[in-house]
């Protein structure tokens, strides 16, 4: 499906809702997920292809540096949101990546409305901070299994147990 936006862009919050706008005139349904996609691997790949292939276009919200401290703890984020937002925006799944405020995407959620709220299959077990504003406007929440023992998490984990001179 062809988009009139070019791909690989971190749009703004005014850019996103334009572009919002722009996909509804084309009735194109927005996929949108976020997260905070520190130390990118193969997990976040799979899950993007999937939430991408739920249809449309696919929109990552990226929390910012604030909320993925306040939500992760001391040392993270890794990797700063700009750069965050770049790499995600940069997979051919990925249409376009905005950076949010806030420790939830309920406000960006709102503005925006997408069609489709993708969010990783760990919240099968738990309560989903977003489900309340999506269900509000008639949107549809779809839980994506993830890839088992792919968590940055458990990279970073790898990592510190790697000897000195690696």
């Amino acid at each position: 499906m062809q988009h009139s936006i070019t791909t690989h862009r971190v749009l703004s919050l005014k850019d996103a809702l334009v572009w919002r706008a722009e996909l509804r005139v084309q009735g194109v349904p927005l996929v949108f997920t976020n997260g905070h996609f520190d130390l990118l691997h193969i997990g976040h790949l799979d899950y993007l292809e999937q939430a991408s292939a739920l249809g449309g276009a696919l929109l990552v919200g990226i929390n910012d540096d604030d909320a993925t401290q306040a939500l992760k703890g001391d040392g993270r984020p890794i990797v700063p949101a700009a750069e965050r937002a770049r790499l995600i925006a940069a997979l051919y799944c990925v249409t376009a990546a905005v950076i949010f405020t806030g420790e939830t995407a309920n406000d960006l959620i709102s503005a925006l409305q997408p069609e489709i709220y993708a969010k990783g299959g760990d919240y099968h077990h738990k309560p989903l901070p977003e489900r309340a504003a999506v269900e509000a406007y008639g949107g549809r929440v779809v839980l994506i299994d993830l890839l088992p023992n792919r968590s940055t998490s458990a990279l970073i984990a790898r990592i510190r147990a790697l000897p000195a001179d690696s």
